[in-house]
């Protein structure tokens, strides 16, 4: 089974699949948060050119997950980490392939063409998870809304050394 990638800017019709995904997920992690806040949420991400975007996979025509390239998701404790992937989900029924690191995987190979030498992540898992074999290096170990997470980095544009 291959992916295929669109933006959610081209399959609105995902939107509220993603934002049920997003919202069962996470959205206990954000006093106040609704369903329907979370789709308008999601809505500012309806891009192709600029970011934030969400990528949405597809296998055999299903949409399978989802994952974002967004500014500042933890503004508050680092101001200065600019670009964070986000929102990496794959569908219960399709985990265990693989498909998340695929879908992470994307996002950072199309970073640097909206300009981005570094990204940044937060995972609830404190080893790095798939991140770490993905070639992701933590930086910080921190407690963002009542849990632990590892805060890691990965170069994406080109280094000059």
């Amino acid at each position: 089974m291959s992916l295929a990638y669109e933006f959610l800017a081209d399959r609105e019709d995902a939107l509220p699949l993603i934002a049920k995904w997003y919202f069962d997920e996470w959205g206990y992690l954000k006093k106040g948060a609704t369903l329907a806040s979370t789709v308008e949420r999601l809505r500012h991400s309806l891009n192709r050119d600029r970011i934030p975007f969400i990528l949405v996979a597809t296998a055999d025509g299903d949409i399978i997950g989802a994952a974002e390239l967004k500014y500042r998701e933890m503004a508050e404790m680092f101001p200065e980490k600019e670009h964070w992937i986000g929102g990496v989900y794959v569908a219960s029924k399709h985990r265990g392939h693989g498909f998340a690191s695929l879908i992470a995987e994307e996002i950072a190979c199309r970073a640097p063409a909206y300009g981005v030498e570094v990204l940044h992540l937060q995972t609830e898992m404190l080893d790095g998870g798939l991140y770490a074999r993905l070639g992701w290096v933590p930086t910080d170990q921190v407690n963002n809304r009542g849990l632990e997470v590892l805060v890691m980095e990965r170069y994406v544009g080109e280094r000059n050394e």
